[in-house]
Formats: structure tokens, C-alpha cells, sequence
């Protein structure tokens, strides 16, 4: 057996992140090169992937920064900065997860009319830039969610490698998608994709705000609610040796990354985690109200995509 095993639980969490984030920036990426090839500007391919490698190389750099300044802090100032830097992951994945629901069916023309006008008005590097700006919002959050759930993990170097292979192992299959999108094969229905996979990732950051409310309750910022709701450490603990208590430690590690559990809970933690999880998930499995288009007005006519 392995000294060291793989978390399964961070490693799906990790997976499930790359996969749906890296979609999302496959998707861009390949709408407009497709946009590009079919207007005969292949020419300006390699523009895209200075663009996009540009932004990628970024979010990795800023993660990176991010993770050792965390680690470089210790004991209490350690602890406010890992809670406030995994809200902030949560905060931001929360609020792409409703701007990317409102959005998606208009982004195909919105990149396509920022190809046409990259073409026209942008100079040379008008479509790296167009490409860049569309990355880049994807890389980031990723990095920051990932590092959010790196942070998660605690002091277990296994939890930080399984979630970060798990997001490699994501972004892979995303490029493979992503190559798929580009040629016309529908691999995947993306609304149903989105939908899941969102609904997935608002689980994975209700764990993280309940995680920063812990870390908040033991660096003494949160007084109230301190005591533990429960304890079934016994019967289901969220982590442990694998050797020792047997498959349930697996059970648990999915639990704790997937969901936030912990067998030991604080109330405090338990009912934001609980607050939030109900009210997320709420509101966005509302329905989608349709947008009003405003109607075109002057002497053109107006032209599909």
C-alpha cells in the first residue's frame, strides 16, 4: 500500500474545478477560433494562443504568489488570512457561477462581434488582447478556488496534491472538449453541463465558507456559536489514516471536500455553512428569465451571427 494515498475526495473536487472551469475557457477559446477560421482569418490563430497562454501564465503566477504568502504567515495572522482568502474564492466562484447562468446565451455573439471588431479596430494585437481579457477571468478564479480548496485541505500534503492532479486531470479533458467544440461535435449538452457542474461547485464553496468560519472561530474573531453542534468522529470522521480506520476515512475525505463536512462541527460553522447552501442553491436553480432585446434601430438591417 501506499505511504501516502490520494485523497479521493479533494482529487474529485480538484477534477470537477478544472473540468468546469477549463470548459468554460475551451468554449471561448473555440468560438473564436472557429469564428476566425470561418471568416478565412486563420492567419490570426496564433494571436489567440499568445493571448491565452498570456492569461494561463498569469492566473498560475498570481496562484502561486498567493499560496506562499499564506504559507509564509503564522499561528493567528495565518489563520484570518487563509479564511478571508477562501470566502474571497468562494465569493467569486458564487458570483461567476450567476454571471456565466445570465450570460451564456448571448456570449457566442457577444466574442463574435469583439472578433469583428478586434479585426477592424484593434491594431495586431487586437485579437491577443480579446482572447487575454476572455482568459483571464476564467484562470483567475479557478486559481483562487483552487487555492481556496488547497487551504481547505489543511496540513495534509495529500489533500494539496490530490486536488491540484484532480484539476490537471480536468483541464486535460476540458482541452479535449475544447478541441471538440472547435471541430462541431457535440460532445456534451453544455446546458446540462453547466447546470450540474454548478450546482457542484456551489456545494464545494459552501465548504469553503464554512471552513473560513472555523478557521475564523479558532483565531478567536467569531465568539458565538464556538461550541461543537455534534461529534461523530467515532462513527464518521472527515479524515484520518486510511491503514487504521478502513474504507469510511474515504467516505469521509469525499464528504469533507465535496460538502464541507466535518464530524466535529461548531454551530457557527454549521449554520452558515447551512445559510448559505440554502440560499445559493435556491437562487439559482430559479428559472432564467428571458432577456428583452431592444430592437435595432437605423437604415441596416440587423445581421445573425
Amino acid at each position: 500500500m501506499l505511504e501516502d494515498p490520494l485523497d479521493i475526495g479533494f482529487l474529485t473536487t480538484g477534477l470537477l474545478t478544472g473540468l468546469r472551469e477549463g470548459v468554460e475557457a475551451a468554449l471561448i477559446v473555440s468560438i473564436i477560433l472557429a469564428y476566425l477560421a470561418k471568416t478565412g482569418n486563420q492567419r490570426h490563430f496564433n494571436r489567440i494562443w499568445a493571448g491565452s497562454g498570456a492569461a494561463v501564465g498569469l492566473s498560475v503566477v498570481a496562484g502561486i504568489l498567493l499560496f506562499v504568502t499564506i504559507h509564509g504567515l503564522e499561528g493567528r495572522a495565518e489563520q484570518i488570512f487563509e479564511a478571508v482568502a477562501t470566502l474571497l474564492a468562494a465569493s467569486v466562484v458564487t458570483w461567476m457561477l450567476f454571471w456565466m447562468r445570465r450570460t451564456a446565451a448571448n456570449i457566442k455573439g457577444e466574442l463574435q462581434a469583439g472578433v469583428d471588431r478586434a479585426l477592424t479596430e484593434g491594431g495586431i494585437w487586437g485579437l491577443a488582447i480579446l482572447a487575454f481579457t476572455a482568459v483571464i477571468r476564467e484562470g483567475l478564479e479557478t486559481s483562487l478556488f483552487l487555492l481556496g480548496q488547497v487551504t481547505a485541505a489543511g496540513e495534509a500534503d495529500t489533500g494539496a496534491a490530490s486536488t491540484l492532479l484532480g484539476a490537471v486531470i480536468g483541464i486535460g479533458i476540458a482541452i479535449v472538449l475544447g478541441y471538440g467544440f472547435y471541430r462541431g461535435a457535440r460532445v456534451l449538452n453544455l446546458q446540462s453541463f453547466f447546470r450540474w457542474t454548478g450546482i457542484g461547485l456551489i456545494f464545494i464553496a459552501a465548504g469553503l465558507v464554512g471552513y473560513a468560519v472555523h478557521e475564523f472561530v479558532e483565531a478567536g474573531v467569531i465568539t458565538m456559536g464556538t461550541a461543537h453542534a455534534f461529534d461523530i468522529s467515532g462513527f464518521l470522521p472527515h479524515g484520518g489514516d486510511l491503514a487504521e480506520r478502513g474504507p469510511i476515512v474515504i467516505v469521509g475525505q469525499l464528504l469533507r471536500a465535496l460538502f464541507g463536512y466535518s464530524s466535529t462541527p461548531e454551530w457557527a460553522t454549521l449554520m452558515t455553512w447551512f445559510a448559505y447552501l440554502v440560499v445559493v442553491l435556491g437562487l439559482y436553480l430559479r428559472p432564467v428569465k428571458p432577456q428583452q432585446h431592444q430592437p435595432v434601430t437605423g437604415s441596416q438591417p440587423a445581421t445573425g451571427a
